[in-house]
């Protein structure tokens, strides 16, 4: 645990390091997830409708952040390990979400980089058109589509 004169500018309490460790317990990178059997994972798009409609990852469910404490125990098997996503890094959306899963009792990780970084990674997104996949960007991957 830091101590008070630990604190310095940013005021942290908590040991980094422990706070370190606990974040990586609760993310998943999205090439662990694209590369994971899809029966192992749960994937929840937790955008509103029209961002859903636009694309998403195919096999996801849409579960928007404010619906899942009502939505979630019909949608969503129990003991399921879900994997939440929003837009991007810029966006806390998915942590509301996961947060709002781990209250009703679910084991949940956040997908780092949203559907941001899974388009960016060149992954298949599903839209009204059908499964579209782009290129990778080289700035954010070192996988090959």
């Amino acid at each position: 645990m830091a101590s008070d004169d630990q604190a310095g500018i940013f005021g942290m309490k908590l040991d980094p390091a422990d706070y370190f460790r606990a974040k990586l317990q609760c993310e998943i990178d999205v090439m662990e997830v694209a590369e994971a059997d899809p029966e192992t994972l749960f994937i929840v798009d937790t955008r509103r409708r029209s961002s859903w409609d636009h694309g998403h990852i195919p096999q996801a469910v849409h579960i928007p952040t404010a619906l899942i404490p009502s939505q979630a125990p019909d949608l969503v098997p129990a003991g399921s390990q879900v994997v939440v996503y929003s837009w991007g890094p810029g966006c806390n959306g998915s942590t509301f979400a996961a947060l709002a899963f781990a209250e009703l009792g679910y084991s949940v990780k956040e997908l780092i980089g949203g559907i941001e970084y899974w388009i960016r990674n060149g992954l298949p997104v599903e839209t009204d058109a059908g499964i579209v996949q782009g290129a990778p960007d080289v700035l954010v991957t070192a996988h090959t589509a």
